[in-house]
């Protein structure tokens, strides 16, 4: 049986040496390419044929792994997509079964080494973790928030103006104002700032 042929898309580049040896160790697999450009991979494998591809979500150039998944998904429904993350963003495993990824995995967590994950996934398997990890911001922890909450939390992080916010959220600023004062209050920050710059370093939410 032919090894399976796996493209990594990782930008961090420890990671993608790592990702790489991983392949390259492993008899069942052979590395097709290794990338460091979610559009790049697109291009990529419009032009060859892939079994599995590795895509890292945050890229440094912008660039979405879940846009560029989906992309790939489009192109070549039966390629396998296995979504890797250091980030716990909130959102991030229901937004990679939406578009159809097959596994995801979380980098830092590693509740089960990366290549069982992609030896199970060939093999037919959707592979992901139970939950989010949980993490802590301020006071409160990530389980505290509610999805709305998290929604308005996510465009204040990228600078977005209550009337902004609520305008894209199809909500009233006053509903704004109240979804902020009581993130402020669980989390023990001292303001809108403090609680967004948090927030977006922690990795909680990340915009889009």
């Amino acid at each position: 049986m032919k090894p399976y042929r796996v493209l990594v898309v990782e930008d961090f580049l420890m990671s993608r040496q790592l990702f790489e040896n991983i392949v390259n160790s492993a008899e069942d697999f052979e590395l097709a390419g290794s990338l460091s450009s979610a559009d790049e991979a697109v291009n990529y494998v419009g032009k060859r044929y892939v079994d599995l591809v590795i895509m890292d979500i945050v890229m440094n150039s912008g660039q979405s792994g879940l846009s560029a998944a989906k992309r790939i998904k489009d192109i070549r429904p039966e390629t396998k997509m296995l979504i890797v993350t250091s980030m716990p963003e909130i959102t991030y495993i229901d937004k990679a079964r939406r578009i159809g990824a097959e596994s995801f995995w979380y980098k830092d967590i590693q509740e089960q080494p990366i290549l069982e994950i992609m030896r199970r996934t060939m093999k037919g398997e959707s592979v992901y973790p139970d939950s989010t990890p949980v993490i802590k911001l301020g006071n409160a922890v990530s389980t505290e928030f509610t999805e709305k909450e998290a929604e308005v939390l996510r465009e204040l992080t990228d600078g977005a103006s209550n009337r902004e916010i609520a305008e894209k959220l199809g909500i009233s600023e006053r509903t704004v104002k109240m979804h902020i004062s009581n993130m402020i209050q669980k989390t023990g920050f001292r303001s809108r700032l403090e609680l967004a710059v948090k927030a977006r370093t922690g990795g909680l939410v990340i915009p889009e």
